[in-house]
């Protein structure tokens, strides 16, 4: 039926598993013990977010007030 049997394909899966590449068991140890040490509560967490979100709500008020007065013809991108 098919063209290539199993066996035919053992020996290149024992060379592919015996030649992949596998880093260093130091840094495998190093990235397990960054993954297992740090506990979630340690997240990034911004001093202000009131003010991170009144910024980026701000700006993109900004953005599309500026696109608007370009689409009605005025300003400095009216075309």
């Amino acid at each position: 039926m098919n063209r290539f049997e199993d066996h035919d394909l053992d020996p290149i899966a024992k060379l592919l598993e015996r030649e992949r590449p596998v880093p260093r068991p130091a840094f495998r140890g190093e990235l397990r013990r960054h993954l297992l040490g740090q506990p979630r509560a340690r997240q990034f967490m911004p001093a202000r977010p009131r003010l991170l979100v009144g910024a980026y709500g701000g700006s993109g008020t900004l953005l599309i007030a500026i696109a608007a007065v370009g689409l009605l013809g005025v300003g400095p991108l009216a075309a």
